[in-house]
């Protein structure tokens, strides 16, 4: 077994209380699906285990007809890449805060505040990052219902 395997497996192992659906989309990767109300532990689970570092947080607009915003969070540990899978719903999406985790978050959170509506509850910094101040509230484009102006 590699270093690899071993590390998707060590994480797998200290997430398994949580995990609802597992994926693999390639051997150095790992997909793990999880509620929003265990996005916290989790994250705390694998900071206390040392298990890498997180890279970026994303948000991925399933569409309308599917409800689902999901927010994906990327952990690297050498070459493994394992993705925390938070389905949030489309109307109301709403997640806590992992900045009391990880600090550095912050910049990911308010990205997925401006671009795609999601409230991530207890963010220290909830200021736009990238939009400018007269762009219209409740906007979010990168959202797939957004059409620009013009």
């Amino acid at each position: 077994m590699s270093e690899t395997e071993t590390r998707l497996m060590e994480a797998e192992a200290l997430l398994a209380n949580w995990v609802t659906e597992k994926t693999a989309p390639a051997p150095h990767r790992l997909d793990l699906s999880l509620p929003p109300d265990a996005l916290v532990a989790a994250v705390q689970k694998l900071h206390e285990a040392g298990w890498g570092y997180l890279a970026a947080i994303t948000g991925l607009d399933l569409g309308v007809k599917a409800g689902v915003i999901e927010v994906l969070y990327h952990f690297c540990h050498g070459a493994a890449v394992l993705g925390l899978r938070v389905g949030l719903e489309r109307d109301r999406p709403v997640i806590p805060t992992i900045c009391g985790i990880i600090p550095s978050a912050s910049f990911f959170e308010r990205e997925l505040s401006e671009m795609f509506g999601i409230t991530v509850e207890g963010t220290p910094n909830p200021a736009r990052l990238f939009l400018p101040d007269e762009w219209p509230a409740g906007v979010h484009p990168l959202r797939k219902d957004y059409e620009p102006a013009g």
